[in-house]
């Protein structure tokens, strides 16, 4: 597959905020429009494609929320098959997904695509997990039954207690090898996912392995893992592993995480590789923030991520 540098970009918007609790990552990808990520996409060199969204029911529209350990599971099963279906027709066409979300449920579907994409060529994929979170809760361990928390557990989909239709989205399970998958920026974890986490055989770096280490460290380890016997690595970016200073319009903020400059380098230092197949950003919550300015934060670490640099 040809770098991302030389590939066109595909924005794909999913207004999902039905994984939550909080109301308002629906509007994450206007938010983003309106930033004008398309726009300094185009000035930065990329041919960005007409964009697009994935349909996803409101909140209102619903009878109930369902079963309560994983609430409304079958509005975002589906959302969730229709962005697995996009994305992987985007890869399919020589794009690279760019996917505005939309809380963290949406890492389901866009995995599942990307995964599909290469596995019709028997190729693998790694993946870089960035949230302050595990998102590695099951149904019967969540506390909340907010599926948010649930995505990676289910894209890894082989480990006890998954959801069988969640874990088979796009028509297969494991989707990603535990050995290709780094979860980055973990400094809020519930004590049963911690037992998940630790037993599930994936790389993790938290906060405090970033402060000893430094970024450039933690980054070619992260990348050695990603990209060991891979195709390349899917970027799955949740606002809120970042430091609230950085991104206040979240609905789970937790202090001390990434920094502007850290999240900066570590972006740029991924895209070095050129070996980034799709982006997506999760959990930018609008109604949160202040006069958009999260949006225009990420709005400069998504150019980073698609290779701006300084000079």
């Amino acid at each position: 597959m040809s770098s991302f540098k030389e590939r066109p970009v595909r924005i794909i918007g999913v207004p999902l905020d039905l994984g939550a609790s909080r109301r308002g990552t629906d509007l994450g990808p206007g938010a983003l429009r309106v930033a004008g990520v398309g726009k300094r996409l185009r000035e930065i060199g990329f041919e960005v494609q007409r964009e697009e969204d994935v349909f996803v029911p409101a909140m209102e529209t619903r009878a109930s929320f369902g079963n309560p350990r994983a609430r409304f599971h079958d509005e975002i099963l589906q959302v969730c098959e229709d962005l697995a279906d996009v994305v992987k027709r985007a890869l399919d066409e020589g794009a690279t997904p760019l996917v505005f979300g939309g809380d963290h449920s949406i890492g389901m579907g866009t995995v599942a695509g990307v995964a599909g994409h290469f596995r019709a060529t028997q190729q693998k994929i790694g993946l870089v997990w960035f949230d302050a979170h595990g998102d590695m809760n099951v149904p019967s361990s969540s506390p909340s039954g907010n599926i948010h928390g649930m995505p990676l557990a289910h894209v890894i989909g082989h480990l006890g207690g998954v959801d069988a239709a969640l874990s088979n989205i796009g028509g297969f399970r494991n989707k990603v090898a535990v050995d290709n998958v780094a979860l980055v920026g973990l400094r809020d974890i519930d004590r049963e996912e911690a037992r998940i986490i630790r037993e599930s055989g994936i790389h993790t770096w938290t906060m405090r392995d970033i402060d000893e280490k430094g970024m450039p460290r933690v980054t070619a380890e992260i990348l050695e893992v990603v990209n060991h016997g891979t195709a390349g690595f899917h970027l799955s970016f949740d606002v809120d592993g970042l430091d609230p200073s950085v991104v206040a319009g979240v609905g789970t903020p937790v202090p001390g995480g990434v920094g502007f400059r850290e999240a900066h380098l570590m972006l740029e230092l991924m895209a070095d590789t050129g070996l980034m197949t799709s982006m997506e950003i999760a959990e930018l919550n609008p109604l949160l923030d202040n006069c958009n300015a999260g949006a225009q934060n990420m709005l400069h670490l998504i150019c980073s991520a698609f290779g701006k640099s300084i000079l």
